[in-house]
């Protein structure tokens, strides 16, 4: 069975999510470090143009935002289950709601110029303007959330998840689950911001909850590096896929040159072949010189499938 590569940076809070869920799943995997902004050469090698944090990596096939990548280590280590006790659905659309709205309302408040002299105080102002021209560009010339409304948000939501776990250990019930990990990783970044955890304070709770989940650890890790992981995708097969299960809502034939973008925050398009389109997924396929023959796979929800008209 191929290794688990984990393509992140510690400071990354869906890379979080997805650190403690191989801890709460007590994988192993192997760690690979890439920027924060761009240029990110490695990690287009194996995208194709995709630069959200983090991506996961088996053999030559590519695995693109949270959402998916937990579905796979769902399927690669189904206990304990992300799901307990026949709640899917309702894991799923607060796992929703955590990445999407709280994890806005979160990056807005800690943000604010409190929290950004904090996180940024051992780095060049150079640095920290690059690093905000970046996720300037990954908005696309959207708006952030002010910080005086995200606090205000953030305060809410915060005693809306205190109210799910005054009574019980986590946020669906006795054991953890999906919904768990997506609300934890937006909270644990704020956590690490001195000025501003206090926040948390009104919400004792939640700090308790937060430290029942801190357990979970991150599995075990061995380091790797960018150079490794490419030639692992050079000498590897991309898996097969289900092209018997095909869903086409766009009029799209496998076989096509297509582009596959996010709805929203970062912007920057994959084009590839389309080989698959399940219920849940498409997968693309495209070549890069040192990476050779890969499998790029992305979630439906939050993508968007067109096609690329020939030059």
């Amino acid at each position: 069975m191929s290794d688990l590569i984990l393509h992140h940076y510690p400071t990354s809070p869906f890379s979080e999510k997805i650190r403690l869920i191989l801890g709460y799943k007590k994988l192993a995997w192997k760690s690979v470090i890439i920027p924060r902004i761009m240029p990110k050469p490695d990690v287009v090698a194996l995208t194709g143009g995709y630069r959200r944090t983090p991506l996961l990596q088996i053999g030559a096939d590519i695995y693109c935002d949270t959402a998916l990548i937990c579905d796979v280590l769902e399927h690669r280590q189904p206990v304990p289950s992300l799901y307990p006790q026949g709640s899917t659905g309702a894991v799923r659309i607060v796992a929703q709601w955590a990445d999407s709205t709280l994890f806005w309302a979160a990056m807005g408040y800690s943000f604010s110029p409190a929290g950004a002299t904090y996180m940024f105080k051992d780095q060049t102002p150079e640095d920290a303007k690059a690093f905000a021209e970046d996720r300037g560009k990954m908005r696309a010339g959207g708006t952030r959330m002010p910080a005086a409304d995200a606090t205000s948000a953030y305060k809410s939501y915060l005693r809306r998840i205190a109210s799910m776990v005054d009574d019980q250990p986590y946020v669906m019930g006795q054991q953890p689950s999906l919904a768990d990990f997506s609300c934890y990783h937006a909270l644990w970044f704020t956590q690490r911001i001195a000025p501003l955890a206090g926040i948390f304070d009104a919400t004792p709770s939640v700090s308790a909850w937060m430290d029942r989940m801190a357990v979970f650890g991150q599995g075990s890790v061995e380091s790797s590096d960018a150079a490794a992981a490419i030639a692992v995708a050079a000498k590897a097969t991309p898996a097969a896929v289900d092209k018997d299960t095909f869903q086409d809502d766009h009029g799209i034939a496998l076989g096509s040159k297509v582009s596959i973008t996010a709805e929203s925050f970062g912007l920057e398009p994959t084009e590839g072949e389309l080989v698959a389109a399940t219920r849940t997924r498409y997968t693309l396929r495209r070549s890069d010189p040192r990476a050779g023959t890969l499998h790029v796979h992305f979630p439906r929800i939050g993508f968007q499938l067109r096609a690329v008209k020939p030059a």
